[in-house]
């Protein structure tokens, strides 16, 4: 959009005050609808869902700009006052579509609705689509013109590149054209956010184009006083707007959408216990009932018993252990110690004293002890009985 001085000027204020008066017939206060449990009526995310879904749908049937724009307006615009239940959405926001591919595209352009249905794929048959077009005209009361914030966002780029062209050019390093293209994306980001339908078209593109200003010029503060002084706005108004789209554009995937991942993060592992006997191999609870979440660990009243109950039976078992191996050490004693007198007498020296008849009456350990150290190449606890020596 190229215009000369003067008549650039007049021109530009002529078409803005055009808008803005039509625009101020047309809006009425939308305030988002608070979402509900029942199934009742479209929620805020359901809106902008169906808002990303034409998004999409748009950019692969390449149309204009403009049609994208119009097309969520009259769905916001018929949405506002009715209640539609979710399953009914789809069809509402093709048959809207459909509304703008009309009003805006040229005529050879528009595609059949049997086309539009399949490349949309939205499970709507062509004549539910037709009957709801019927049904959204009948209650904007056949009235689709309206300005939108794509009007107002090429007036107001318009207006700065007809004052600061050298410099907008020079700061941004892109030519008009792709400059009016990345400002149309940010506003497409906008449009599906219900928060800020509270906020009227000419606003939300003078939020978007001062907010460019910003970065890019450096006297963008004498340029966003010379808008709000032409478009005859309030500069608390474009303030409180100007946070919002900010917030907007800094987080622009601030819903989580259906098919989130969320990621467990355990806790740090414990130490590692010392093992104690087969039936319960660790000091506390069982490894499997110590790693759960918190959410699905047990009572902490049934995790002491069980903690109380393993290690008595630990403690028994070690016991029981203990004994049985004093007494197989002493029936190792008694065999080897009979063994040992035996195969002396047999060699004609005499026994140890006493040895053999302890053994054989069961009093005693004789020569050997459990406290005598093992001898190396002996499989016996004790050393090996040795001959007495005839003197």
């Amino acid at each position: 959009m190229k215009f000369s001085e003067p008549w650039g000027r007049q021109r530009l204020s002529f078409l803005l005050e055009t808008a803005a008066s039509r625009e101020a017939m047309m809006w009425k206060g939308c305030v988002p609808k608070k979402p509900s449990s029942q199934d009742t009526d479209v929620s805020p995310a359901q809106r902008d869902e169906a808002v990303r879904w034409l998004t999409e749908l748009h950019g692969r049937l390449q149309f204009y700009p403009e049609t994208l724009v119009l097309a969520v307006n009259i769905l916001d615009r018929f949405l506002a006052p009715i209640k539609a239940r979710p399953k009914y959405l789809r069809c509402i926001a093709i048959a809207c579509f459909f509304l703008g591919v009309k009003t805006c595209e040229e005529d050879e352009c528009v595609p059949s609705l049997k086309e539009l249905v399949e490349s949309s794929d939205c499970g709507c048959s062509p004549s539910e689509i037709l009957r709801m077009e019927k049904i959204i005209l009948d209650k904007l009361n056949w009235d689709l013109h309206t300005a939108t914030a794509l009007d107002f966002l090429h007036i107001f780029h318009a207006m700065v590149l007809s004052s600061r062209s050298g410099s907008l050019d020079s700061g941004l390093g892109l030519n008009r054209s792709q400059h009016l293209a990345l400002l149309t994306q940010r506003l497409y980001h906008c449009l599906s956010d219900h928060t800020l339908m509270q906020l009227r078209g000419s606003m939300l593109a003078l939020a978007l184009i001062t907010l460019e200003l910003e970065t890019c010029c450096p006297d963008w503060l004498a340029l966003t006083i010379d808008l709000l002084r032409t478009s005859q706005i309030d500069s608390s108004e474009l303030i409180r707007s100007r946070e919002l789209v900010s917030r907007r554009l800094s987080s622009p995937r601030a819903s989580l959408p259906p098919n989130t991942l969320y990621i467990y993060q355990p806790p740090a592992p414990d130490p590692p216990r010392r093992r104690r006997s087969p039936d319960c191999p660790w000091d506390h609870a069982p490894p499997a009932l110590s790693r759960l979440p918190p959410l699905l660990s047990p009572p902490r009243k049934i995790l002491q018993t069980v903690t109380l109950r393993c290690k008595a039976s630990a403690k028994r078992k070690v016991e029981e252990m203990e004994v049985d191996d004093i007494y197989d050490g002493i029936k190792r004693l008694y065999n080897e110690d009979i063994t040992n007198a035996t195969a002396a007498v047999q060699e004609g020296a005499p026994p140890a004293p006493g040895g053999a008849e302890r053994a054989a009456a069961g009093g005693g350990l004789g020569v050997c002890s459990v406290l005598l150290p093992r001898q190396e190449g002996s499989s016996s606890p004790c050393p090996p009985l040795q001959p007495v020596s005839a003197s």
